[in-house]
């Protein structure tokens, strides 16, 4: 496989990444420092194998444990919305 001609921003696998680790460290705390170091290995490669800078990686993972953390927030909200109305 070629090596792409432009970089991007952010980096998708980072913020993919992050995101998933963030979301699942949430679910079951005692896993986080595996989850999270998959991330980091996973947004360095992207880094060792040239096809983002380093500060592409940065805010992918920023972006991807804002996301998580949105989502599971807009998820409670949801939930506690869903109960505070009468069925039927």
């Amino acid at each position: 496989m070629d090596t792409p001609a432009t970089y991007s921003f952010p980096s998708g696998h980072a913020t993919v990444s992050f995101a998933c680790a963030t979301v699942l460290a949430l679910a079951v705390p005692r896993l986080s420092l595996p989850l999270f170091t998959l991330a980091v290995l996973i947004s360095f490669s992207r880094v060792y194998v040239g096809v983002h800078y380093p500060f592409d990686v940065l805010a992918g993972a920023v972006l991807g444990i804002a996301i998580a953390i949105a989502l599971r927030t807009l998820g409670a909200v949801l939930r506690r919305s869903g109960r505070s109305t009468p069925q039927g």
